[in-house]
Protein backbone atom coordinates (compact mmCIF):
# COMPACT_ATOMS: atom_id res chain seq x y z
CA UNK A 1 0.00 0.00 0.00
CA UNK A 2 3.06 2.16 1.01
CA UNK A 3 4.40 1.49 -2.86
CA UNK A 4 1.27 1.96 -4.21
CA UNK A 5 0.94 5.78 -2.27
CA UNK A 6 4.13 6.86 -3.29
CA UNK A 7 3.16 6.17 -7.28
CA UNK A 8 0.23 7.94 -6.87
CA UNK A 9 2.09 10.94 -5.38
CA UNK A 10 4.72 10.66 -7.80
CA UNK A 11 2.25 10.84 -11.36
CA UNK A 12 0.37 13.87 -9.20
CA UNK A 13 3.25 15.51 -8.74
CA UNK A 14 4.35 15.33 -12.20
CA UNK A 15 0.84 16.28 -13.57
CA UNK A 16 0.78 19.40 -11.30
CA UNK A 17 4.69 20.33 -12.88
CA UNK A 18 3.31 19.75 -16.34
CA UNK A 19 0.17 21.98 -15.91
CA UNK A 20 2.50 24.74 -13.99
CA UNK A 21 4.73 24.99 -17.21
CA UNK A 22 1.70 24.89 -19.51
CA UNK A 23 0.08 27.59 -17.66
CA UNK A 24 3.37 30.22 -17.76
CA UNK A 25 3.92 29.36 -21.53
CA UNK A 26 0.20 30.77 -22.22
CA UNK A 27 0.20 33.32 -20.15
CA UNK A 28 3.52 34.54 -21.82
CA UNK A 29 2.00 34.24 -25.31
CA UNK A 30 -1.20 35.54 -24.52
CA UNK A 31 -2.90 37.25 -27.56
CA UNK A 32 -5.25 40.30 -27.74
CA UNK A 33 -7.62 40.77 -30.49
CA UNK A 34 -8.09 44.23 -29.76
CA UNK A 35 -7.01 46.97 -27.82
CA UNK A 36 -8.21 50.20 -26.92
CA UNK A 37 -5.98 53.43 -25.81
CA UNK A 38 -7.42 56.86 -25.43
CA UNK A 39 -9.40 57.78 -28.33
CA UNK A 40 -8.24 54.69 -30.50
CA UNK A 41 -9.49 51.01 -30.42
CA UNK A 42 -7.04 48.60 -32.81
CA UNK A 43 -8.58 45.98 -34.43
CA UNK A 44 -5.66 43.37 -36.39
CA UNK A 45 -6.96 41.61 -39.42
CA UNK A 46 -4.38 40.48 -41.09
CA UNK A 47 -0.40 40.58 -41.50
CA UNK A 48 -0.11 44.58 -42.19
CA UNK A 49 -3.69 45.14 -42.07
CA UNK A 50 -5.51 46.63 -39.54
CA UNK A 51 -8.39 48.83 -39.02
CA UNK A 52 -8.23 51.97 -36.10
CA UNK A 53 -11.02 53.59 -34.85
CA UNK A 54 -9.47 57.49 -33.91
CA UNK A 55 -12.34 59.23 -31.91
CA UNK A 56 -15.16 59.42 -35.37
CA UNK A 57 -12.09 58.35 -37.60
CA UNK A 58 -12.26 54.92 -38.74
CA UNK A 59 -8.66 54.44 -40.91
CA UNK A 60 -8.35 51.14 -42.88
CA UNK A 61 -4.62 50.17 -43.01
CA UNK A 62 -2.84 48.21 -46.37
CA UNK A 63 -6.45 46.99 -46.69
CA UNK A 64 -6.01 43.41 -48.00
CA UNK A 65 -7.83 40.04 -48.07
CA UNK A 66 -11.06 41.31 -50.00
CA UNK A 67 -14.42 42.66 -49.15
CA UNK A 68 -14.95 39.44 -46.35
CA UNK A 69 -11.78 40.41 -44.51
CA UNK A 70 -13.47 43.49 -43.43
CA UNK A 71 -16.97 41.96 -42.78
CA UNK A 72 -18.66 43.96 -39.29
CA UNK A 73 -16.38 46.39 -39.66
CA UNK A 74 -17.21 50.39 -40.48
CA UNK A 75 -16.68 51.60 -43.61
CA UNK A 76 -13.49 53.29 -43.54
CA UNK A 77 -13.44 57.91 -43.73
CA UNK A 78 -9.21 57.26 -44.54
CA UNK A 79 -7.31 54.56 -45.71
CA UNK A 80 -3.29 54.69 -45.55
CA UNK A 81 -1.34 52.78 -48.09
CA UNK A 82 2.45 52.27 -47.54
CA UNK A 83 4.09 50.26 -50.23
CA UNK A 84 3.23 48.70 -54.01
CA UNK A 85 3.93 44.44 -52.76
CA UNK A 86 0.94 42.75 -52.77
CA UNK A 87 0.30 42.33 -48.74
CA UNK A 88 0.16 46.21 -48.40
CA UNK A 89 -1.62 47.11 -51.86
CA UNK A 90 -4.53 44.71 -53.39
CA UNK A 91 -6.73 46.38 -56.05
CA UNK A 92 -9.55 44.33 -55.69
CA UNK A 93 -9.78 45.19 -51.71
CA UNK A 94 -9.67 48.71 -52.62
CA UNK A 95 -11.93 48.60 -54.85
CA UNK A 96 -14.57 47.01 -52.39
CA UNK A 97 -13.94 49.10 -49.48
CA UNK A 98 -13.72 52.33 -50.82
CA UNK A 99 -16.46 54.41 -49.98
CA UNK A 100 -17.36 57.67 -52.23
CA UNK A 101 -16.82 59.33 -49.31
CA UNK A 102 -13.23 58.17 -48.41
CA UNK A 103 -10.25 59.51 -48.81
CA UNK A 104 -6.84 57.25 -49.73
CA UNK A 105 -3.50 58.75 -48.83
CA UNK A 106 -0.42 56.92 -50.43
CA UNK A 107 2.94 57.23 -51.81
CA UNK A 108 3.24 58.25 -55.32
CA UNK A 109 4.54 54.39 -56.29
CA UNK A 110 1.21 53.23 -55.20
CA UNK A 111 -1.09 55.88 -56.70
CA UNK A 112 0.39 54.86 -60.18
CA UNK A 113 -1.01 51.59 -59.86
CA UNK A 114 -4.32 53.00 -58.92
CA UNK A 115 -7.15 52.39 -61.17
CA UNK A 116 -8.24 56.28 -62.31
CA UNK A 117 -11.27 56.21 -60.29
CA UNK A 118 -8.77 55.32 -57.47
CA UNK A 119 -6.44 58.35 -58.13
CA UNK A 120 -9.25 60.71 -58.05
CA UNK A 121 -9.80 60.01 -54.49
CA UNK A 122 -6.18 60.01 -53.55
CA UNK A 123 -4.30 62.24 -51.88
CA UNK A 124 -0.11 61.40 -52.19
CA UNK A 125 2.77 62.13 -50.03
CA UNK A 126 6.18 61.76 -50.07
CA UNK A 127 8.71 61.50 -47.26
CA UNK A 128 8.68 64.43 -44.89
CA UNK A 129 5.08 65.56 -45.92
CA UNK A 130 2.26 66.15 -43.95
CA UNK A 131 -1.43 66.41 -44.40
CA UNK A 132 -4.45 66.74 -42.46
CA UNK A 133 -7.38 64.94 -42.24
CA UNK A 134 -10.05 66.32 -39.40
CA UNK A 135 -8.48 66.15 -36.20
CA UNK A 136 -5.51 63.87 -37.24
CA UNK A 137 -2.37 65.04 -38.00
CA UNK A 138 -0.40 62.74 -40.48
CA UNK A 139 3.38 62.47 -41.55
CA UNK A 140 4.87 60.58 -44.21
CA UNK A 141 8.03 58.49 -42.67
CA UNK A 142 10.74 57.15 -44.83
CA UNK A 143 10.82 53.08 -44.77
CA UNK A 144 13.82 51.12 -46.12
CA UNK A 145 15.99 48.59 -46.00
CA UNK A 146 19.31 48.89 -44.68
CA UNK A 147 21.16 45.26 -45.22
CA UNK A 148 23.10 44.80 -48.17
CA UNK A 149 21.47 41.43 -48.84
CA UNK A 150 17.80 43.19 -48.67
CA UNK A 151 18.16 46.70 -50.14
CA UNK A 152 16.34 45.30 -52.74
CA UNK A 153 12.77 45.14 -51.35
CA UNK A 154 12.43 48.68 -50.42
CA UNK A 155 14.35 51.22 -51.31
CA UNK A 156 14.37 54.93 -49.39
CA UNK A 157 11.47 57.20 -50.66
CA UNK A 158 9.40 54.57 -52.25
CA UNK A 159 7.10 53.27 -49.67
CA UNK A 160 5.70 55.44 -46.63
CA UNK A 161 5.90 54.93 -42.99
CA UNK A 162 2.87 57.06 -41.19
CA UNK A 163 3.06 59.33 -38.08
CA UNK A 164 -0.59 60.28 -36.64
CA UNK A 165 -1.18 62.91 -34.68
CA UNK A 166 -4.84 62.99 -32.97
CA UNK A 167 -4.47 66.00 -30.03
CA UNK A 168 -1.48 65.01 -28.57
CA UNK A 169 -1.68 61.04 -28.74
CA UNK A 170 1.31 60.06 -31.83
CA UNK A 171 0.77 56.62 -33.17
CA UNK A 172 3.65 55.47 -35.66
CA UNK A 173 3.30 52.99 -38.17
CA UNK A 174 6.44 51.53 -39.76
CA UNK A 175 6.03 50.07 -43.05
CA UNK A 176 8.55 47.73 -44.20
CA UNK A 177 11.01 48.62 -42.69
CA UNK A 178 14.13 48.24 -40.54
CA UNK A 179 15.80 50.28 -37.18
CA UNK A 180 16.69 53.11 -39.59
CA UNK A 181 17.72 56.38 -38.07
CA UNK A 182 14.21 58.01 -38.89
CA UNK A 183 12.85 55.50 -36.62
CA UNK A 184 15.49 55.98 -33.79
CA UNK A 185 14.90 59.39 -33.29
CA UNK A 186 11.48 59.58 -32.91
CA UNK A 187 9.97 61.24 -29.25
CA UNK A 188 6.47 61.25 -27.33
CA UNK A 189 5.15 57.93 -29.21
CA UNK A 190 2.27 57.04 -27.77
CA UNK A 191 1.88 53.56 -29.63
CA UNK A 192 4.38 51.91 -32.66
CA UNK A 193 3.23 49.21 -34.73
CA UNK A 194 6.78 47.48 -35.90
CA UNK A 195 7.09 45.15 -38.18
CA UNK A 196 9.66 42.18 -37.83
CA UNK A 197 10.41 39.82 -40.84
CA UNK A 198 12.84 37.77 -42.56
CA UNK A 199 14.51 38.60 -45.74
CA UNK A 200 12.13 41.90 -45.83
CA UNK A 201 12.20 43.83 -43.31
CA UNK A 202 14.12 43.60 -39.54
CA UNK A 203 15.37 40.57 -37.55
CA UNK A 204 13.36 40.81 -34.03
CA UNK A 205 16.28 41.95 -32.17
CA UNK A 206 17.16 44.80 -34.48
CA UNK A 207 13.24 46.00 -33.97
CA UNK A 208 13.88 45.56 -30.52
CA UNK A 209 17.02 47.57 -29.79
CA UNK A 210 15.02 50.42 -32.30
CA UNK A 211 12.51 50.34 -29.89
CA UNK A 212 14.37 50.55 -26.41
CA UNK A 213 15.99 53.73 -28.30
CA UNK A 214 12.93 55.50 -29.24
CA UNK A 215 10.74 54.18 -25.68
CA UNK A 216 6.81 54.18 -27.29
CA UNK A 217 4.58 53.76 -24.07
CA UNK A 218 3.21 50.71 -25.95
CA UNK A 219 4.47 48.77 -28.55
CA UNK A 220 2.35 46.36 -30.81
CA UNK A 221 4.66 43.56 -33.32
CA UNK A 222 3.13 43.55 -36.52
CA UNK A 223 4.10 42.29 -39.78
CA UNK A 224 5.94 39.18 -38.89
CA UNK A 225 5.43 36.78 -40.97
CA UNK A 226 8.72 35.82 -43.18
CA UNK A 227 9.38 32.82 -45.39
CA UNK A 228 10.53 30.67 -42.52
CA UNK A 229 7.28 31.09 -40.94
CA UNK A 230 6.17 33.94 -38.20
CA UNK A 231 9.01 35.84 -35.94
CA UNK A 232 9.69 35.20 -32.41
CA UNK A 233 7.19 37.56 -31.02
CA UNK A 234 8.02 35.94 -27.67
CA UNK A 235 11.72 36.71 -27.79
CA UNK A 236 10.86 40.60 -28.89
CA UNK A 237 8.52 41.17 -25.72
CA UNK A 238 10.89 39.36 -23.67
CA UNK A 239 14.07 41.91 -24.92
CA UNK A 240 11.90 45.00 -24.97
CA UNK A 241 10.57 44.17 -21.40
CA UNK A 242 13.82 43.51 -19.65
CA UNK A 243 15.55 46.43 -21.48
CA UNK A 244 12.61 48.67 -20.45
CA UNK A 245 10.33 47.64 -17.82
CA UNK A 246 7.97 50.62 -18.25
CA UNK A 247 7.47 49.61 -22.44
CA UNK A 248 4.02 47.71 -22.84
CA UNK A 249 4.04 45.54 -25.21
CA UNK A 250 1.13 44.42 -27.19
CA UNK A 251 0.64 41.24 -28.83
CA UNK A 252 -2.42 40.97 -31.24
CA UNK A 253 -3.83 38.30 -32.99
CA UNK A 254 -2.58 38.81 -36.86
CA UNK A 255 -2.81 35.20 -38.58
CA UNK A 256 -4.89 32.78 -36.30
CA UNK A 257 -8.02 33.46 -39.62
CA UNK A 258 -4.95 32.41 -42.11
Amino acid sequence: MKHIFLFALFITSITLYSFDVHFEFDKNTKIDTTVVEKDTKITPISHATFVMEIKDVVIYLDPTGGAEAFKGQKEPNLILITDIHGDHLNIETLEAVTKSATTIIAPQAVADKLTDALKKQTQVISNGAHTTYKHIKIEAIPMYNLRPEALKFHAKGRGNGYLLNNNGERIYISGDTEDIPEMRHLKNIDIAFVCMNLPYTMPVKSAADAVLEFKPKEVIPYHYRGTDGLSDVDLFKSIVNTGDSKIKVTLLDWYSKN
